[in-house]
């Protein structure tokens, strides 16, 4: 699927409904061309949710970078049991982490962005990069709203890091909908939800928020707004 195919679709299926995008994406893409990539997050908790509701054969994968809170995990074994489901799980190359860590450290991530940068690059960059060159499509629980990095979302857009599809069902929705679709269809989330936490990553690389706060703030809150990505996703650089 080309670029302007992408640009086409993304007029056709903007402001359908997340449901619909998905039956969308899995029909055009089919189960071995298409994956969710799932960080575990409220949004993506969503996508997992209405996944199994529409029956929509589209498998599910997760990046362990190996430093993600206990809360999270937990959640990863209450998910598959919820709904029946496998979830593949990557993990980073043994060999890149130890020398990475041996050369700077075990929190060198708070000592430059370069350095917070090349630890996402080498526990969750690569390892997407290894899985999305076997798809043409990956599923993200994106939103507009999230951040100053994501107002440029769109619902299916080309991926130009990875050279694929991208399909962002969530991109129209606000915080406001997710929770009440959650809690309408006692969807299963992450605890630290309840404790501030309104966006989950490694443990060190996450805090709770302040009242006012935008849902990012507590990622690298070190940084400067307009860093605070992992590379996994670049809309900053549209």
């Amino acid at each position: 699927m080309g670029k302007e195919l992408v640009q086409q679709l993304n007029h056709e299926w903007a402001g359908k409904p997340p449901e619909a995008v998905l039956r969308l994406a899995a029909e055009a893409f089919g189960a071995k061309g298409i994956a969710f990539s799932t960080s575990l997050g409220a949004e993506d908790q969503v996508i997992a949710d209405l996944l199994h509701r529409e029956a929509l054969q589209v498998p599910l994968f997760s990046l362990d970078t190996g430093r993600l809170p206990q809360e999270t995990y937990d959640l990863l074994d209450e998910t598959r049991r919820r709904y029946g489901t496998s979830i593949e799980v990557l993990f980073p190359e043994t060999a890149s982490v130890e020398k990475m860590v041996s050369l700077s450290g075990a929190n060198l991530f708070y000592e430059s962005i370069e350095n917070r940068r090349e630890c996402c690059r080498v526990r969750k960059v690569e390892s997407l990069k290894r899985k999305l060159s076997t798809l043409d499509a990956w599923i993200c629980g994106l939103r507009r709203e999230q951040s100053v990095t994501r107002q440029g979302v769109d619902v299916i857009e080309w991926d130009e890091s990875f050279g694929l599809v991208k399909v962002n069902p969530l991109a129209d929705v606000s915080e406001a909908w997710v929770w009440e679709y959650i809690r309408k269809h006692d969807v299963p989330y992450n605890r630290l939800h309840d404790r501030g936490y309104p966006s989950i990553g490694c443990a060190p690389c996450t805090r709770a928020v302040k009242p006012g706060e935008d849902v990012r703030a507590g990622r690298w809150w070190w940084e400067q707004a307009e860093h605070r990505e992992c590379g996994l996703h670049r809309h900053n650089d549209k």
